[in-house]
């Protein structure tokens, strides 16, 4: 690639993941974008192309669960300043009617997905002596709505996660931190209510470019006292205290 840097995402065909995709691509990065939906990679890929010519971008498909996939993933990418590990899974369903496959499905897509893409990712930055790893966890590793057993496991693994790989990828000067999102609104931003906002100490509901430019700060380099943090972004809703009267 050119001497521009480059980082890499996974889920980036929408939401969060081609937010952040877009908020690096206008500010002079390439970009390796991946995700398992194909057709909607490829028109991300096709829509960025047309809004950023300058830059050099990749789409591959690939399911970060399969570690061949995730392999051949990275045995494509030469440089690699950072990886944002974003691609997850939800699954809303009662634990008394959840088995086990859609227990793995989730734990492998979101969790074990991070670990496969951050240790494929670390072998590359490992050779640059430099790179950036940042994994899209959630306040949900903290708090629960009901039925999400799997999904809350995932995101408590990534944020256990991050700190492991920290210390493990110090000594090649990986750095490895984690984002937890609250509400980010993905869809109709205008559908949500006021109660929607106000449960915010921000007064609103979090959108995609929140999550983007946090990523875009712990990529910077010189933001390198940053280490095996969790950076919790939902706006004060998990600090509000909320009574019905």
């Amino acid at each position: 690639m050119n001497n521009k840097r480059t980082v890499l995402i996974t889920g980036a065909a929408n939401g969060i993941g081609k937010g952040i995709a877009s908020y690096f691509l206008k500010r002079g990065w390439n970009a390796v974008l991946t995700d398992i939906d194909h057709q909607a990679l490829a028109k991300v890929r096709t829509e960025f192309k047309i809004s950023h010519p300058e830059a050099e971008i990749t789409a591959k498909a690939a399911d970060v669960s399969d570690p061949e996939a995730v392999k051949a993933l990275f045995a494509s990418v030469g440089q690699l300043d950072a990886l944002v590990n974003n691609a997850g899974k939800m699954i809303y369903k009662s634990l008394f009617e959840l088995d086990v496959e859609e227990w793995d499905t989730v734990l492998n897509t979101n969790l074990r997905g991070v670990f496969l893409c951050s240790r494929e990712g670390a072998k590359i930055m490992k050779k640059q002596e430099n790179g950036v790893i940042i994994n899209i966890a959630s306040t949900r590793a903290s708090m629960s709505e009901p039925d999400t057993e799997a999904y809350a496991a995932s995101k408590g693994g990534i944020v256990a996660l991050t700190h492991a790989l920290a210390v493990s990828l110090s000594p090649f000067h990986i750095r490895v931190n984690c984002i937890s999102p609250g509400w980010i609104e993905t869809g109709d931003y205008s559908s949500l209510r006021e109660v929607d906002h106000d449960q915010h100490l921000s007064n609103r509901v979090g959108v995609p470019e929140d999550i983007a430019r946090a990523c875009y700060f712990l990529a910077d380099t010189q933001n390198d006292f940053i280490n095996g943090h969790n950076m919790v972004i939902d706006g004060g809703m998990t600090k509000k205290m909320i009574y019905e009267h």
